[in-house]
């Protein structure tokens, strides 16, 4: 085969791989029912393979390829430099691997940010509400937390201490969560801590789910408390929620599902510190009405929460806001990182549950 055909095969492949991504966004975007067709019949295979085989290896796959992908990087700069790599050699390896890339990410993200909602799955219908609704539903959690926190142990410092095992733990309070919303049975991968837990911090990521290894990862450096409604919001993706604001309603409902207070703990502070925010917003004396309500322990952990992320504010975490606010706003979250603020809103439609009275 001549060179010249060898090329031209070679960019019908790639630029065939490029093309089949572009049109499953489009498919996703513009063909009702595709997507969420995609994310409840296809997606769950890459789950049930790649994501099991990753579980298998305990620590995070994802974090040892971004180390090898930097170190290719540096690799082919330096064998451009030295004049060991031509700079069209280094310049094709790379539009491949991002368009690998980009195809990855289609088949296990992409596409899902297009699907029905869990909001809408489950039956949840999303209103404006009075500010004596948020007032209560501050109260209700505040009321869960208080409980929580008795049974809760602590480490030496008095703080929040988990004492069995957060992966399973995770996997268990999901598939409890299920039994009341089927959209989330199924097999979940273990969750894996990464070891930059610095590079996380400074972002103020408390976890990152990764389409390429089908991996739920978290932060291990952060407080105990926020480690369980972390891993249930990441693993909430693995079901194909890509929401940020319906994976944070998930993990709510999964930490309250589960027989662990710690988690039961977590999940209800997850839940206040957003309720909370939003009734600051309104009406900061009603807030402070409930925060004398809060335990002592509730607001030594809840001090401890805030000092940690304090120290990793500054202009990292700010550029890491803006970049997560565009790709938000690129998979359709058109209120960007505000999107989080629909917490509360969730939280608010769960409760006008005939069953889920405060």
């Amino acid at each position: 085969m001549s060179q010249k055909g060898a090329l031209d095969r070679a960019f019908v492949f790639w630029g065939g791989l490029l093309c089949i991504s572009l049109l499953l966004h489009l498919a996703a975007r513009l063909v009702p029912g595709f997507a969420e067709g995609y994310a409840v019949h296809v997606y769950p295979v890459f789950v049930g393979t790649l994501g099991r085989l990753c579980s298998l290896v305990p620590f995070s796959v994802i974090e040892i390829l971004l180390y090898a992908g930097a170190a290719l990087i540096v690799a082919g700069v330096v064998g451009v430099l030295l004049r060991k790599l031509s700079l069209k050699r280094a310049l094709l390896l790379l539009a491949r691997s991002l368009i690998v890339v980009f195809l990855v990410f289609t088949l296990n993200c992409g596409i899902n940010y297009q699907r029905i909602p869990f909001s809408e799955r489950a039956g949840f219908v999303l209103q404006e509400s009075t500010e004596e609704e948020l007032i209560a539903l501050c109260e209700f959690l505040a009321g869960e937390i208080n409980e929580a926190a008795e049974e809760i142990a602590l480490d030496e410092d008095g703080y929040c201490m988990l004492t069995g095992d957060p992966v399973e733990l995770a996997r268990e309070a999901m598939a409890a969560a299920a039994l009341e919303y089927p959209e989330l049975e199924g097999y979940y991968p273990k969750a894996k801590p990464v070891f930059s837990t610095w590079y996380l911090s400074s972002q103020l990521l408390q976890g990152v789910y990764s389409p390429f290894t089908v991996e739920a990862n978290y932060n291990n450096g952060m407080p105990d408390q926020d480690k369980p409604s972390t891993i249930c919001h990441e693993l909430s993706h693995l079901k194909g929620f890509m929401r940020e604001d319906e994976a944070n309603f998930v993990a709510y409902l999964a930490c309250r599902a589960s027989k662990d207070a710690g988690f039961r703990y977590s999940g209800s502070i997850l839940a206040y510190i957003y309720s909370g925010n939003a009734l600051y917003a309104q009406n900061p004396a009603a807030l402070q009405k409930v925060r004398e309500k809060l335990c002592d322990q509730a607001v030594r952990d809840l001090l401890d929460h805030n000092a940690y992320w304090d120290t990793y504010r500054g202009t990292i975490s700010e550029v890491s806001d803006k970049v997560n606010d565009m790709y938000l706003k690129a998979n359709a979250q058109e209120a960007g990182t505000k999107s989080y603020g629909r917490m509360v809103d969730l939280l608010l439609a769960w409760n006008r549950d005939a069953d889920k009275v405060f």
